[in-house]
């Protein structure tokens, strides 16, 4: 049995031994990252797994972040334990935080990822939105939660306000 629940300030140095786990050294000096310094994480969305004896086996955080000055939200990380990965961890993770966020009256998420894995949750190329360099432009991700919420979104993603 597993347990979804939102991250709380305890939780937090555990999920990011997590992070460090299943990232490379480094990750924190990914583009990615100079969007979040200073930025809180979006805490409803951010959401833990833990296992029936409490262990953490997987996390997900979302961050705001601006596209050519419009809202939108930076998923990322993700992450599932190395011995937990396999068992829908990942995918439960990131249906019910998209549901959760669409609930919220968010309208559109971003990742930097690999399309084949991320397709099958409605992500696809976003074309014109540009992440801080050094970043693949084929792997600028993106979903609608509202119909047509990436219609005409372009430019460079920036910081939200700290």
């Amino acid at each position: 049995m597993i347990r979804l629940a939102q991250e709380t300030a305890a939780d937090w140095w555990e999920v990011e031994g997590l992070y460090d786990l299943c990232f490379a050294p480094g990750r924190t000096a990914l583009s990615s990252y100079r969007l979040r310094e200073g930025v809180a994480p979006v805490a409803p969305l951010s959401l833990i797994v833990r296992d029936r004896d409490g262990i953490l086996a997987a996390a997900i955080r979302y961050w705001p972040v601006r596209v050519g000055g419009v809202p939108a939200l930076l998923l990322g990380p993700i992450a599932v334990h190395p011995t937990r990965q396999g068992e829908g961890l990942g995918a439960a993770l990131i249906r019910a935080s998209l549901e959760r966020a669409r609930d919220l009256g968010h309208a559109r998420v971003m990742l930097v990822g690999d399309a084949p894995y991320y397709e099958r949750f409605g992500f696809a190329r976003l074309n014109g939105v540009i992440m801080p360099p050094p970043t693949n432009p084929e792997r600028v991700l993106g979903i609608d939660l509202v119909p047509g919420a990436w219609a005409g979104v372009t430019g460079e993603v920036t910081r939200a306000d700290a």
